[in-house]
């Protein structure tokens, strides 16, 4: 009997192009139609944000902390597909990887016994930040592997730029990556059905343990703990002091508890989409570069 294909969607992007939130619209979307979707989630650090921000969803939620899903965590990535399958008999499987991970590398785990057996077509979108393109920040390394793994580029966050600077990002995103299509996004709202494949097949003979280039930028994580109220513009002020490249959490405000979203120079304070746990308020997971690396070496 052959057994019943899943699609899988990877959704990559660097660090703070918008990939949670582009989730989060799909199971809500899926919710709707009353369509089961288990999410895999690679979190590069230990606080859990992104549970709290997709919501616990039960069996059909994992969260693989600490590593990348790509490379350190690729045995754990198979071990929980497999048990998504056997207990949640998902309709679709979505897998988020960190800012950091490499794409291609994630698939090449899809081609590993058991999951090749009923992994359907594959989709890689690539959740590019418009304003990150826009200011030529952190555009080498990590940013134009990712982007020339992808199936589908996601300029997300158009909200942020000029309506006249639209086409031109376009144009440089189609010099790094010009077979896949560009879909514009603001909240990575897109339509569903563009992001799946439509009619999961056989998996194509690939040899997963192919020699292939695969090395990391260097990137450092650490975890900021704030007081426990803090007002908004002095808590902005301190983290753009850092240097950080993203910066996400929970803080206290005079407001009440805001989620904290920092890209670049860029230090956002929302209400979060639920209620938080308040074990992680208060705590920020920082991610920059060394003190040592080059200033710079990304274009940024």
């Amino acid at each position: 009997m052959v057994a019943e294909r899943i699609p899988v969607l990877i959704v990559s992007g660097f660090l703070g192009s918008g990939k949670t939130t582009l989730v989060r619209w799909l199971l809500e979307d899926a919710a709707s139609r009353g369509e089961r979707i288990a999410v895999v989630s690679n979190e590069f650090g230990e606080l859990g944000i992104d549970r709290a921000l997709l919501g616990e969803g039960g069996e059909a939620f994992v969260e693989l902390e600490g590593g990348c899903v790509c490379c350190q965590l690729g045995d754990d990535l198979l071990e929980t597909l497999q048990t998504l399958r056997e207990r949640v008999r998902p309709a679709r499987v979505i897998i988020e990887t960190s800012g950091v991970a490499l794409p291609y590398d994630v698939q090449l785990n899809l081609y590993r016994d058991p999951v090749r057996s009923w992994v359907g077509d594959d989709v890689t979108a690539v959740v590019v930040n418009a304003e990150q393109l826009a200011s030529g920040r952190d555009l080498g390394g990590t940013f134009t592997d990712q982007v020339t793994s992808a199936d589908l580029l996601l300029l997300n966050k158009l909200d942020l730029v000029d309506a006249a600077a639209v086409a031109p990002l376009e144009a440089r995103l189609r010099e790094l990556e010009p077979d896949a299509p560009v879909l514009r996004s603001v909240q990575g709202r897109v339509d569903p059905r563009v992001l799946f494949a439509p009619a999961p097949g056989p998996r194509a003979e690939c040899d997963p343990g192919a020699p292939h280039p695969h090395s990391h930028e260097a990137f450092e994580t650490e975890e900021l703990s704030v007081g426990e109220v803090v007002e908004a513009d002095a808590l902005r002020e301190r983290l753009r002091a850092l240097g950080a490249l993203r910066v996400k959490g929970f803080v206290r405000t005079p407001d009440g508890v805001r989620l904290v979203q920092g890209v670049g120079p860029r230090i956002e304070l929302e209400a979060p989409p639920a209620e938080v746990d308040d074990a992680l308020v208060g705590r920020l997971v920082v991610i920059r570069r060394p003190a040592d690396a080059a200033v710079g070496s990304d274009g940024g």
